[in-house]
C-alpha cells in the first residue's frame, strides 16, 4: 500500500464496528493517523454499531452494501478496516467493495516496512508479512508484490497440475523457512553483543513508550544520535544505541526501540520481539509519556501492559512527562523521585531528567574521594584501569584522588575514603 500511496496520494475510507469492546472513537482516531503515516488521505468513515462481529462481512450486508456504494461514489482507492480480517470476511467484501481491502494489520505493516532501515528490521518485517498472509491467501492468488521478498514471478515454476494458490503457498513456506534462520542468526549476534556489555558492565536504559511520543527527540537531544524524529506513527522500527555521560559520571547506553500500540496484534509483538529485547536486558526503563495527549495515561498504561508481556515488568523505571512546552497548566502536575518533566524538542528539563536516570540506575559504581599512600600508589593504576579519574593531586601526605570505582573494588580502598562526592 505504501509504495502505491508514495506514488500519488491514495483516497482512503476508514471501517470501524462499534461493539463496546474498547473505545471506537479512540480507534478511529489512531486508524486515521496509522493511514496518514502511510501517505494516504481519508476522505470517508464507515462506524457500525453492532453487538457482535459479523463473521462473515465484519459490518454485516446491509452495511457492506452502503459501504461499497459509498467508496464508489467517492472514488476510493482504498478502504481500510480496524480489525484483522479473515479470509473469508476479505473475499466476501472484495465482492462487494469494488476497491482494494486493507485491514489493521496489514496497513501497520506497510508502514514497518517502509521504515526499516537495517538489514534485521527488513527481515523481520518480510517474516511478518508472510506470516500474516499465509492463511489468508486466496483461490485467486496472492499479490506477491506486496510482499518484501516474494516476487510476482511467472507461473513456469509451478509443478505439475499445482494451482497458483498452492505454489504461492509452497513459495511461500520456503521463504519464510529462510528468513526464520537469518534472524535467528542475527539473534545470536546481538545476544553475544548483550553478553559482553553485561561482562564489561557496561549500563543500559531503553527508552520507551507509545509510538509517536517523542522517544527518538529525546534520544537526537541526548546525543546528537541524528536519528530520524517525524511527526508520524513508528517512524522509529531499528533499534539506536548511544552512550552519554550522567551527573555522577558514569556511562549508560541509550536504547532507543519501537514505539507501541493499543491493541498490538500479539504475532506482530512476536515480530519484532527480537527488537524489543533490548528493553528486556536492560537495567532502566525511561518511559515516554505525551503530556499533551488526552490519551497519554492511557498510552502509558498500554505501554506498561506490552512491556510486561515482554517480561520487562521487574526492571526500574522512571516516568519521563514529555511535551510540556504544550502544555498551560504544568505547575499542578506532581512529580517524585521517578518521575520527571521534559520538552524533548525544546531541551527543557534534561538536566533534570540526567539526574533521575542517574538516581535510579542500579549503584554498580561509586564517586568518592581517596588519600591514597605513595606506598600504594599502584591503587591508583588499578583505578585507572577500572574506573575513572577526574582528579588526581600530589600532596605531602600521599595522592589524592577524585574517582569513579566499581562497587566490588570499593572495600578493598574503603580505608583511604577521605568525603564523599555528591
Amino acid at each position: 500500500m505504501t509504495e502505491n500511496i508514495k506514488k500519488e496520494t491514495q483516497k482512503v475510507i476508514l471501517v470501524l464496528a462499534d461493539t463496546g469492546e474498547y473505545d471506537a472513537e479512540s480507534s478511529l482516531k489512531e486508524l486515521t493517523e496509522l493511514a496518514k503515516t502511510a501517505g494516504a488521505e481519508v476522505i470517508g468513515q464507515c462506524v457500525q454499531k453492532k453487538q457482535n462481529i459479523d463473521s462473515a462481512t465484519y459490518i454485516g450486508s446491509g452495511r457492506l452494501i452502503e459501504l461499497g456504494e459509498q467508496a464508489e461514489s467517492l472514488e476510493a482507492d482504498f478502504v481500510i478496516f480496524d480489525t484483522d480480517l479473515t479470509a473469508v470476511q476479505m473475499k466476501n467484501i472484495e465482492k462487494v467493495v469494488k476497491c482494494k481491502i486493507i485491514d489493521r494489520t496489514t496497513l501497520i505493516l506497510d508502514i514497518f516496512a517502509a521504515n526499516a532501515r537495517t538489514a534485521e528490521g527488513r527481515i523481520q518485517v518480510e517474516l511478518a508479512q508472510l506470516k500474516y498472509s499465509l492463511p489468508r491467501l486466496q483461490g485467486k492468488g496472492l499479490e506477491m508484490s506486496r510482499i518484501g521478498g516474494g516476487s510476482a514471478g511467472g507461473l513456469s515454476n509451478r509443478g505439475a497440475g499445482e494451482t497458483k494458490l498452492e505454489y504461492d503457498r509452497r513459495h511461500i513456506r520456503r521463504r519464510i523457512h529462510t528468513l526464520t534462520e537469518e534472524l535467528e542468526e542475527l539473534k545470536k549476534r546481538r545476544e553475544a553483543t548483550r553478553s559482553r556489555r553485561k561482562k564489561d558492565s557496561v549500563l543500559s536504559a531503553a527508552i520507551v513508550g507509545y509510538t509517536n511520543v517523542g522517544k527518538s527527540t529525546l534520544l537526537n537531544a541526548l546525543t546528537d544520535a541524528g536519528v530520524l524524529a517525524e511527526n508520524k506513527l513508528f517512524a522509529t522500527l531499528d533499534t539506536t544505541a548511544r552512550s552519554i555521560e550522567l551527573p555522577d559520571g558514569r556511562s549508560v547506553l541509550l536504547i532507543d526501540t519501537v514505539g507501541l500500540l493499543r491493541r498490538l496484534p500479539h504475532h506482530l509483538v512476536e515480530a519484532f520481539k527480537s527488537t524489543l529485547e533490548e528493553a528486556a536486558s536492560c537495567d532502566l526503563l525511561i518511559n515516554i509519556i505525551d503530556l499533551s495527549s488526552p490519551e497519554g495515561y492511557e498510552q502509558a498504561r498500554v505501554t506498561e501492559s506490552l512491556l510486561a508481556e515482554l517480561g520487562c515488568g521487574e526492571i526500574p523505571q522512571i516516568n519521563v512527562l514529555n511535551k510540556c512546552d504544550k502544555v498551560s497548566d504544568i505547575n499542578d502536575i506532581r512529580l517524585d523521585s521517578k518521575t520527571v518533566m521534559i520538552s524533548a524538542k525544546k531541551g527543557f528539563g534534561i538536566e533534570k531528567l540526567l539526574e533521575c536516570i542517574s538516581q535510579n540506575l542500579p549503584a554498580t559504581t561509586l564517586r568518592r574521594k581517596f588519600l591514597i599512600p605513595f606506598k600504594e600508589a599502584a591503587i591508583t593504576a588499578q583505578i585507572r584501569e577500572n574506573g575513572k579519574i577526574f582528579s588526581e593531586d600530589f600532596t605531602e601526605d600521599g595522592i589524592e584522588i577524585d574517582c569513579l570505582i566499581d562497587v566490588k573494588f570499593y572495600a578493598k580502598i574503603d580505608k583511604y575514603r577521605t568525603e564523599d562526592k555528591i
